[in-house]
């Protein structure tokens, strides 16, 4: 490993490394930034006219992993930016190990979608038309808010926000050296990340998963949760957040701008579940 200063854990200023290594590292930087951006493109066109609203179909899943793993792309790579960099910086001028560890990041997040996917289909076939909206599916789409509201303040956030928001301590405990070291420490960002994360994907199925309004909604909160200095104020403005959507759509769902409420609006065809 190459070094960067000092090696110390205790000496990790939260975030302020990270971003350091951002400015030495600007050309990674702009090219995730760029990835984001084409994926939000792609997302877009893909998900036109396929917002279905709470519980929207997911579709086959073949095409559900590809449209997840270009959303994990568009909605992760502004706020993981940071940590890649610092990586990058720390494993000196190997050019692959920044990419090894993306690939990591990502396929935790991929085994995240089928896990995802599962769920929803074991859902779907044990409950019918039990989790339709006009029968269980709203109070559901609603439970599941407020429970992420709640997770949000929990001692495994906590954690697990705690280090996506502390790369340095992460990298320096967890080095392993070459490309399969650098696939497996993204890895496991990435169930750090996912630790962190789970909860706001959750309250992104239960407000319309393809939704590229709802999408970046989530995509904001956890950016603000992993970026802004005040931990403690974005934890629990996002806590607020999820409450206030979970309240709305139990009691006055058509108040809330943006959610597409199920069977209100057509949707183009997709894919049976899990054909």
């Amino acid at each position: 490993m190459a070094t960067t200063g000092s090696a110390d854990p205790s000496a990790d200023a939260g975030l302020r490394p990270a971003f350091a290594a951002t400015r030495t590292q600007l050309g990674l930087v702009v090219l995730l930034l760029a990835l984001a951006a084409v994926g939000w493109w792609w997302t877009a066109g893909q998900m036109r006219g396929m917002d279905d609203g709470p519980w929207t179909a997911l579709g086959t899943l073949g095409w559900f992993l590809g449209v997840w793993l270009v959303m994990m792309a568009a909605m992760m790579f502004p706020s993981v930016a940071p940590t890649i960099a610092l990586y990058a910086r720390m494993s000196g001028r190997s050019r692959s190990a920044p990419l090894a560890f993306t690939t990591g990041y990502l396929v935790t997040w991929t085994g995240a979608g089928v896990i995802a996917f599962l769920i929803g289909l074991a859902a779907t076939r044990m409950a019918g038309d039990n989790l339709a909206w006009e029968n269980a599916g709203r109070a559901l789409a609603g439970a599941t808010l407020v429970l992420a509201a709640v997770y949000e303040l929990t001692p495994l956030k906590n954690a697990c926000l705690g280090k996506c928001r502390s790369p340095l301590g992460f990298l320096l405990g967890s080095w392993h050296d070459g490309w399969s070291g650098a696939l497996g420490m993204g890895a496991k960002n990435g169930a750090w990340c996912v630790g962190c994360c789970w909860a706001l994907m959750a309250s992104l199925f239960a407000l319309g998963v393809m939704s590229v309004t709802w999408m970046a909604v989530v995509a904001g909160l956890i950016a603000m949760e992993k970026i802004l200095p005040w931990r403690r104020t974005a934890t629990y403005g996002t806590a607020l957040v999820l409450l206030a959507l979970g309240v709305l759509v139990l009691v006055a769902p058509d108040a809330l701008p943006g959610l597409t409420i199920p069977g209100q609006s057509p949707m183009s065809p997709m894919p049976p579940m899990g054909s």
